[in-house]
């Protein structure tokens, strides 16, 4: 294909069936709804592990969580392995990085030329506390829907700022001279679920769909989530509702569709951007998002699970060389993207580069078909007692759950998707299905093994939890921040302190 220069928009924890291209009849994003009516709309993408961190890490290198130790928030990327930006700037391509990276530092040799208003782990080591997994006796941050509502955050601040600095970069700074990659990549719609008013007006609370299985009735009875669900909720009552009224979760209902559309909006002035810069003929698109957000959804908040809402990623592309307006069915994941990037701009992969799992996107959006591929997820971070591993075809999802040795047994879940797209009926345990389990068994372990993978990523933790002074110090000194990770300090109001908001 020809090299082209490359845009890719990346939000923080957008939920891929609430958008308006994906079949939402609430949520309002234009500006997405027409990059997908210009260009074409994955339905079947994922992340390969549904946290932010460990998530990024794949995203840059092409490569399994496991393969490269990331595995949690307390893990993050060092630019070790290489990641495809170090391909494009060896190569002669500028590559440009404007907001979120989530990486340990700007110091490190990540293969990025120029980065802007980065905005990476706290304190160069990201949180720890969250690696302490096994540990279920004690409550998580504060939920998410606690201060939900309209408002102003150091999130939103942040995101205008990237804003106007990506739409700076496109009219002043993008080379001439050779394709190069921009990567935007915004904050929102990741909690603090506060929207700005103007977006959070847009949606009528008593006229909101309600999530997924939100009342405690409809919540999976399933043995891991009878142990992690209350962890992760903060919450052991018996009220009908879980931990939060109908009306507080209409409001976080809300308030996160506002930030849908307020991310959107920042979306539309970059691609007005690089449209009024006149390079919009000579460049590709990608949108998409680290992971998603259960919003209560099967009495969840957060992403770190393998419901669809959490593991499910948007993804669109688009291009002068794309067909317009349609619908690609073919499985996809965040390893795709390395060879995706080289192939957009016509950078050479180096010989290591052979052993990953991925493939480039560009050939499937233009109507190849990717035959019949599985695409698996991982899950070793916050809240979670025992790994969780996802092979996923057309079809089916199949959940395998790995506790430690010492442990009972966990049965697997598995989710006819064809039939049961809101994952209410859990036939993992069910007799007449016990073939397809073993089929989605075997793709697991060509994968991975989930014995060795799982006591890996617990021995790696316990390592990095005495490195930062033991188990008993670090939950005594409590959580590094009360909720989302510190943008730089410039987005805090006078007088707040990163990391205590």
């Amino acid at each position: 294909m020809k090299p082209m220069n490359l845009l890719i928009i990346m939000s923080d924890q957008h939920t891929r069936r609430m958008t308006g291209a994906y079949g939402h009849s609430i949520v309002k994003t234009p500006n997405l709804d027409q990059l997908a009516s210009s260009g074409v709309r994955f339905d079947n993408a994922y992340v390969n592990c549904p946290i932010c961190v460990p998530s990024r890490a794949t995203f840059m290198t092409g490569r399994y969580n496991h393969d490269t130790d990331h595995w949690d928030n307390g893990h993050p990327w060092t630019g070790n392995p290489d990641g495809w930006s170090h391909r494009l700037s060896s190569q002669g391509h500028q590559v440009t990085t404007i907001g979120k990276l989530h990486f340990r530092s700007e110091t490190d040799d990540n293969g990025i030329d120029d980065s802007r208003i980065a905005m990476n782990v706290f304190n160069e080591v990201g949180d720890y506390w969250g690696s302490i997994r096994w540990q279920t006796a004690f409550q998580g941050y504060k939920g998410d829907a606690d201060d939900a509502g309209p408002g102003e955050s150091h999130y939103t601040r942040f995101d205008r700022a990237v804003t106007q600095e990506s739409v700076k970069w496109l009219h002043e700074d993008a080379p001439a001279d050779k394709p190069w990659c921009l990567k935007v990549s915004l904050g929102c719609p990741h909690p603090p679920l506060i929207s700005p008013e103007e977006f959070y007006n847009l949606y009528d609370l008593d006229e909101l769909d309600m999530p997924i299985a939100w009342q405690r009735k409809d919540w999976p009875d399933h043995p891991y989530w009878n142990t992690a669900r209350p962890w992760r909720l903060a919450d052991k009552s018996e009220n009908a509702l879980g931990r939060y009224s109908e009306d507080e979760i209409r409001n976080a209902v809300a308030s996160y569709y506002g930030l849908v559309s307020f991310m959107d909006h920042n979306v539309g002035l970059v691609l007005d951007a690089l449209e009024s810069s006149g390079q919009a003929s000579n460049t590709r698109v990608i949108y998409t998002s680290d992971h998603g957000e259960m919003l209560g959804g099967h009495g969840l908040w957060g992403k770190m699970c393998m419901y669809e809402d959490s593991v499910g990623s948007p993804l669109i592309l688009s291009g002068p060389d794309l067909p317009s307006g349609e619908v690609r069915k073919d499985m996809a994941s965040w390893v795709d993207i390395f060879p995706t990037v080289l192939d957009c701009v016509g950078a050479e992969a180096e010989a290591i580069d052979s052993t990953l799992p991925g493939t480039s996107l560009w050939p499937i959006a233009q109507g190849k078909s990717a035959g019949d591929r599985t695409v698996f997820s991982e899950y070793h971070a916050t809240k979670s007692h025992a790994g969780n591993f996802m092979i996923c075809n057309e079809q089916y999802k199949y959940i395998h759950y790995e506790p430690e040795a010492s442990q009972d047994p966990i049965p697997p879940q598995l989710f006819d998707r064809s039939s049961d797209p809101q994952e209410t009926n859990d036939l993992g345990q069910d007799p007449n299905f016990q073939p397809i389990r073993d089929q989605l068994h075997d793709e697991l372990l060509k994968v991975c093994n989930p014995q060795e993978v799982n006591a890996a990523a617990f021995a790696s933790q316990r390592r990095l939890v005495a490195l930062h002074g033991g188990e008993d110090k670090i939950l005594a000194d409590g959580p590094p921040f009360k909720s989302a990770t510190p943008t730089p300090a410039q987005f805090y109001e006078d007088g707040a302190v990163p990391g205590d908001e």
